[in-house]
């Protein structure tokens, strides 16, 4: 059962992708969400969350789907809003390098292959680790009094700190920048008390606020929502709640006074799963290279390294160990990088001309 209700956004639409995209598509989600936990975490529950998501949607590949919502709504000199940032002190003080790692390849490919302009929202203390990954992905930042449609960069604004203050904020962005999409990665979302959890089912971080208002205003808006997601507490992830409290050990009961588990109801109009959520953003910049024929779009393995190892100078920890080895959710850098290469690849033999070979 979905909380998601109504008519599915004018961006998602199937009738333009063929047969051999929604193949490409399923061989990328296959990819994305090969299973990398220690049994000290969640463990066997990433195949279940995607397949969760396929039956609630209808579609064949929920990473193909958002990137056609991207190709359809955003083009050159819209603004595409990036919402991340997860982990807070002491033991994660600039926040982890799920999130920021991913908003920057997304940045980077709204902005090369689209034309679009990528404006990061976050907490302050989340700030440092994403402006150094933008930098590094060839995504510069700019001050927030130059033009957006003229900036051949991205932009960043800070969430306030008090959350009574969120809601007026979130809708002073939207009047500022006029968004055609917004894009969640690694953002947790609230349960139905209100009350935010990390993937184990515990709560109380600070400082944190709940950035759902930006949701909620591109709902009231109409603009296409995008959430990307590896546990079930991430937003967008209310499109299968009750697959998730089914799935998850905490997903309907959780280890904090709330005792109504960590599922989010936040509901995205697409929801991408993967089993690390950066693995979702390389997925979708993969997806959109292939849709749009553009084969040297994706992020090469070198890019993604030189993120990375920016994203760890900016203060980000791998959240696992909360720690700066070269570790993304506990995995090494250097898988992170190889399945960059993976998905380059797989776009570039996507586009070449149909050719079976002499010996076929």
């Amino acid at each position: 059962m979905s909380l998601a209700t109504g008519p599915r956004h004018p961006a998602l639409r199937v009738e333009q992708i063929s047969e051999y995209s929604w193949v490409f598509g399923q061989s990328v989600d296959r990819l994305v969400t090969v299973e990398m936990r220690p049994t000290g975490l969640p463990y066997g529950k990433i195949d279940r969350l995607l397949n969760a998501a396929l039956a609630e949607s209808g579609y064949r590949s929920q990473t193909l789907m958002a990137a056609q919502a991207l190709r359809t709504a955003a083009g050159p000199g819209d603004a595409v809003f990036i919402v991340t940032g997860a982990g807070t002190p002491p033991f994660i003080p600039k926040g982890e390098n799920d999130g920021p790692i991913g908003a920057a390849a997304i940045a980077r490919t709204v902005l090369q292959g689209l034309g679009a302009v990528p404006v990061y929202l976050c907490e302050q203390h989340h700030l440092d680790p994403i402006l150094a990954s933008s930098e590094a992905a060839g995504v510069p930042v700019r001050p927030s009094d130059v033009e957006p449609r003229s900036a051949r960069g991205a932009f960043a604004e800070c969430a306030p700190t008090a959350e009574a203050e969120m809601a007026a904020w979130a809708a002073q962005m939207y009047d500022k920048y006029s968004p055609v999409a917004v894009i969640f990665i690694e953002r947790l979302g609230p349960n139905r008390h209100g009350v935010i959890h990390g993937s184990t089912g515990i709560s109380g971080w600070s400082p944190m606020v709940d950035l759902t208002p930006i949701l909620n205003e591109a709902a009231s808006r109409g603009v296409v929502s995008i959430g990307v997601g590896d546990a079930g507490n991430e937003i967008g992830f209310g499109r299968i709640f009750d697959d998730v409290r089914e799935i998850q050990e905490s997903g309907a009961v959780c280890r904090c006074p709330c005792n109504d588990g960590m599922a989010t109801i936040t509901s995205t109009d697409i929801l991408v799963v993967a089993s690390v959520s950066n693995w979702g953003c390389y997925a979708i910049d993969a997806c959109l290279a292939h849709l749009t024929g553009q084969e040297h779009l994706p992020q090469s393995a070198e890019t993604a390294e030189r993120v990375i190892g920016a994203c760890f100078d900016g203060g980000g920890y791998e959240a696992v160990f909360c720690t700066q080895r070269y570790l993304v959710d506990g995995i090494a850098g250097e898988t992170s990088v190889a399945l960059a290469q993976i998905l380059r690849e797989m776009v570039r033999i996507s586009l070449l001309p149909a050719d079976a070979g002499p010996a076929h």
